[in-house]
């Protein structure tokens, strides 16, 4: 019986096994055909934060005042509503009559995201929901950016820290709210905002450039590997990883960090002219508290504060762009999770069974 048990067990594992091998065959092929088709779109999401806020609020009131004064309170909230449709309605009334956008009605807050990566891959996220905003933002109105990036590529943080530049080109007020750290090409995009906003202990500046990269000439010409570059142009290519790397090569490599750092710097005073650049362009990085010392933020709040403060006088709008998944990605997924239940559903058979 014994034996009966562990041939059958062996026999429904092998099963198994060819099933997800198949599963991730077919899905694999499936992917590739659908490889190079067009993505689906995505769209655009906004959640008003004061009725997340005033929900909150109204559940810690309900459990902590007397009935009485939840019913005074609630009777001071709709009173306050109704003014404030009145309001906006008389605004919208003399906006129509004037033809021209109304600067009277509420001020708006739009509150975006960026948690960068190396190559700063948000962007693409950024650019849409940045002219989303911009099709309705006026000039009394705000852009505030959640960002948190330790800084990557060069070119992919210039292209994020030119999506912000459109909003100061409109003329609407931007500022940047960092809780953790924005340094080095997160810094570059902070520097661009009206003002900047960090916890005492976020991470700024690091406004410094790094390249480094291994080499593995020595390893090639030891095991009697020739390895062959082409180029056209004396500076095609500096350094490599192949290669014997010439002391020319190192130099003219140096030469050009050293003038991607004075962009650097020439960028971030530029926006922030009362930092003194000399002092900071040294690739430290300082805490909150120390960076204000230094002018490179404003105010020391986190944006949980600052946003909540807004909600007192500002109707504040999360503003987020949702990339729909691809049916290959849709289908990969559901393959995966297939696999690990069949192989969790194998395991939970026959185990400590006849292992």
């Amino acid at each position: 019986m014994v034996t009966f048990l562990a041939e059958y067990g062996l026999f429904v594992a092998k099963a198994l096994t060819v099933v997800v091998a198949a599963l991730v065959v077919f899905g694999t092929i499936f992917a590739s055909s659908v490889r190079g088709r067009k993505e689906p779109g995505g769209q655009i999401k906004v959640r008003q934060l004061n009725e997340q806020l005033e929900e909150v609020q109204r559940t810690i009131k309900e459990a902590v005042l007397p009935k009485e004064q939840i019913k005074e309170a609630q009777k001071a909230e709709k009173k306050q509503k109704k003014q404030q449709h009145k309001a906006d309605k008389k605004a919208l009334k003399k906006s129509a009559k004037d033809d021209k956008p109304s600067e009277e009605s509420k001020k708006r807050v739009y509150v975006l995201d960026f948690d960068g990566d190396v190559k700063a891959s948000a962007v693409e996220s950024l650019r849409k929901e940045i002219t989303a905003v911009l099709s309705m933002a006026r000039p009394v109105d705000e852009v505030v950016l959640r960002l948190e990036s330790p800084g990557g590529m060069v070119h992919s943080y210039g292209l994020a820290s030119s999506q912000l530049e459109r909003i100061k080109n409109k003329g609407i007020p931007l500022t940047i709210c960092v809780d953790k750290v924005a340094a080095s090409g997160g810094y570059m995009m902070a520097c661009i905002a009206d003002q900047i906003v960090a916890a005492p202990f976020a991470i700024l500046g690091s406004i410094g450039v790094i390249a480094q990269l291994p080499n593995f000439h020595r390893l090639l010409k030891k095991n009697d590997i020739d390895f062959e570059m082409f180029t056209a142009g004396e500076y095609k290519r500096t350094v490599t990883t192949m290669g014997e790397n010439t002391d020319k090569g190192r130099e003219k490599f140096k030469e050009e960090l050293e003038d991607t750092h004075v962009l650097f710097k020439e960028f971030v005073g530029s926006q922030r002219s009362k930092v003194d650049i000399d002092k900071v362009a040294t690739g430290e990085h300082w805490y909150g508290t120390r960076a204000k010392e230094l002018d490179l933020v404003d105010e020391l709040k986190t944006s949980d504060e600052y946003l909540v403060d807004a909600c007192d006088d500002a109707d504040v709008y999360e503003v987020e762009y949702k990339q729909k998944p691809s049916m290959a990605d849709r289908f990969g997924l559901g393959i995966e999770d297939v696999s690990e239940r069949l192989m969790l559903k194998a395991y939970r058979l026959f185990e400590g069974k006849f292992f």
